[in-house]
């Protein structure tokens, strides 16, 4: 009899952590429903594009100087509609923003950052760690020229 409470107080933590969990994911449905964060661009990666993989209507960009990027980070890097638009995965955490931009481009490269923005003030934030598409606009189509993406933190 004396460990009945116990057996209670698990059975009611149980049925508490699995309420909070229901709660958190309701909004987002079957498919997940987010929208993923993207650089400002007239084009739009679908949000239903797994990670790692080049959406339907996008060319993989093969000549591609990745080099400065940590090995976990993603390389996966495509070019949608004329060549102008040019998309990457990037990865941000917690309460991490990705985006990119372009630092430069000549004849034989594009040089695309990708930023993740960390808040100045201290937070709790999620464990996550998440890979959304975004895309930049060149001022020429891609054509044979390089990426080369670097990528950095700054708090703000």
């Amino acid at each position: 009899m004396r460990h009945i409470g116990t057996v209670v107080g698990t059975g009611v933590l149980l049925l508490v952590i699995s309420a909070c969990g229901g709660a958190q994911n309701a909004g987002t449905g079957a498919g997940g429903g987010q929208e993923l964060p993207t650089a400002t661009s007239s084009s739009e990666v679908p949000p239903n594009t797994p990670p790692g993989e080049v959406p339907p209507d996008g060319k993989p960009v093969t000549k591609l100087d990745a080099n400065a990027l940590a090995p976990d980070q993603p390389r996966t890097v495509w070019t949608q509609g004329d060549g102008k638009t040019v998309g990457v995965v990037a990865q941000e955490g917690g309460c991490g923003k990705a985006s990119a931009s372009v630092l430069e481009q000549n004849a034989s490269t594009v040089k695309i950052e990708l930023l993740e923005t960390l808040p100045l003030t201290k937070q709790m934030c999620t464990m996550d760690i998440r890979f959304p598409p975004l895309t930049v606009q060149l001022s020429e189509p891609l054509g044979e020229r390089t990426v080369v993406l670097t990528s950095r933190q700054e708090q703000k």
